[in-house]
């Protein structure tokens, strides 16, 4: 079966010529060049709506037609529902199901935001390479994944999901050839050229220190590890490297993803991706190593900074959520970190004598017994530093660097359904990632309902303004966060893009 939490299963990222079982199998899809129709005629006077835009289906509406505030007028226009046949919410009803593939249908054709998912990837308000030669990869309703699907238009991608209706998708590299001509052009010819930079924060790299829950569960107490984990690395993205643009996205159970979109991230090549990734590892080692930090001293800022952020929240998220050293046998894991052997037995001593202590009591007998002087032998300086590692073991993001490392790694697309909660992958506000509840997530079901009973109350109103479905729901705040975030981008790569003009013209009039 797939593996449905933060990216896909690494099997499955290979193609492979041996035999798979019917409930896994990895197939191309051609469906056959995709249905087009005439593009609408753009007005002569006033600005073009954002359906005329992205309704030209043949793919040839230049960016340099639109000007700065013609781009602004259409990048926020309401995303209307368009008039099909679509079943009334009311007439599906989960029966107490996360989701099932007649939600989904509906989730697809009224509430996925595809306008501003089209932006994200493309950059510009018409196709560019960076939509038409990128992967993207569905996984059906009877878990067959489909690899190297890509779409000329926007248009053609909203079609071929709703068409499909997958229980997710994921989003890859922008390739140097269509990905579905990769069997026809010469394999050196076809390579990843670009993809954001993406990070994954998985609460399962938590297991061991965590004590509130395990495997599949989250809290709120263990929902801080993301949360610290957003703002040291955010911080770390921004500050060190100088990105900008990044969006961080709930994974719809029990972790975070952070896609880096800033056209140098999207061009690093996996050596620096790498680098970028061992840059931000700390925490090191399996469930079997005993101390997983270990740092030369003077620390290095990134270090320092991170220390700072976590002091605030390592007494009140570890020592008293999690209290991980209350009993004996947790307690000695503890003592493996720290430095002194005649002070951990004498810490091993008075814990004895006094059972069942607190982390928070067990914590301050460390500075209590080293003042009193019980070791002749303690360096005060290398325990405040192995004091300082154990807050970085406990607290520090822990990275899966191997999403990070590679171009062609694909990972889930946000405001996909997560099929074991039915929750909806929604954007985390970065700049207040505490706000942020995984439990307050809507679901998919809970969506559908929030449109039937506003369509019920506001239905004798007839004549009140029409809006998207999307904004009579709860994922509303998500997909203007979503919208925001994908109009700054684009802003972004216009202003790049007409210095590089200006640039090239001043190099030919020379």
């Amino acid at each position: 079966m797939p593996h449905f939490e933060g990216d896909i299963d690494k099997a499955a990222m290979e193609e492979s010529s041996s035999p798979q079982s019917s409930s896994s199998v990895v197939h191309d899809l051609d469906p056959g060049p995709a249905a087009t129709s005439s593009p609408p005629a753009i007005a002569a006077h006033g600005v073009p709506s954002l359906n005329e835009i992205f309704d030209n289906d043949d793919g040839q509406f230049e960016f340099e037609e639109l000007t700065a505030e013609e781009i602004q007028a259409a990048t926020s226009a309401p995303e209307l529902t368009p008039s099909v046949n679509i079943p009334p919410p009311s007439a599906i009803h989960s029966s107490g199901q996360h989701t099932t593939p007649e939600l989904m249908e509906i989730f697809y054709q009224r509430l996925f935001p595809f306008k501003d998912l089209f932006q994200w990837l493309n950059h510009f308000p018409s196709p560019t390479p960076s939509f038409t030669n990128r992967e993207i990869a569905f996984t059906l309703q009877n878990d067959v994944y489909l690899r190297y699907q890509s779409f000329p238009t926007y248009d053609a991608m909203k079609k071929e999901v709703i068409k499909l209706n997958p229980s997710r998708f994921e989003v890859g590299p922008v390739y140097s050839a269509n990905p579905r001509d990769r069997k026809i052009v010469r394999k050196a010819a076809f390579r990843p050229l670009e993809k954001e930079l993406v990070f994954d924060i998985d609460m399962t790299d938590y297991d061991e220190i965590r004590t509130c829950c395990s495997g599949t569960k989250v809290c709120s107490k263990c929902w801080t590890f993301i949360t610290v984990a957003i703002k040291v690395l955010d911080v770390a993205l921004r500050d060190d490297f100088g990105f900008k643009h990044i969006l961080w996205v709930f994974s719809g159970r029990r972790g975070a993803h952070a896609w880096v979109c800033d056209r140098r991230a999207r061009e690093l090549d996996d050596a620096k991706r790498r680098a970028v990734a061992s840059y931000l590892e700390i925490v090191r080692g399996g469930a079997q190593t005993t101390k997983k930090v270990n740092l030369k001293r003077p620390l290095h800022p990134l270090v320092t900074r991170s220390l700072n952020i976590l002091r605030d929240s390592f007494s009140s998220a570890i020592l008293v959520d999690q209290d991980p050293w209350r009993a004996p046998e947790q307690e000695d894991k503890l003592l493996k970190l720290l430095p002194d052997k005649v002070l951990n037995q004498e810490l091993k001593k008075r814990w004895e004598a006094l059972p069942d202590q607190s982390s928070t009591s067990k914590w301050a007998y460390i500075d209590s017994l080293a003042k009193q002087g019980v070791s002749k032998s303690l360096d005060a300086k290398e325990l405040m530093e192995a004091k300082q590692d154990v807050v970085l073991e406990y607290l520090y993001p822990r990275l899966d660097a191997e999403v990070s490392k590679h171009l062609n790694h694909l990972l889930k697309s946000p405001f996909c359904i997560h099929p074991g909660t039915g929750r909806v992958c929604v954007p985390i506000n970065s700049a207040r990632p505490e706000t942020f509840d995984p439990m307050d997530v809507p679901t998919v079901s809970q969506l559908i309902d929030e449109i039937d009973e506003y369509d019920a109350t506001h239905k004798a109103n007839e004549s009140s303004e029409k809006l998207a479905d999307y904004e009579k729901t709860s994922l509303k705040p998500y997909v203007e966060y979503f919208h925001r975030f994908v109009s700054d981008l684009m802003k972004e790569e216009m202003k790049e893009k007409r210095q590089r003009d200006q640039e090239n013209g001043e190099l030919l009039s020379f």
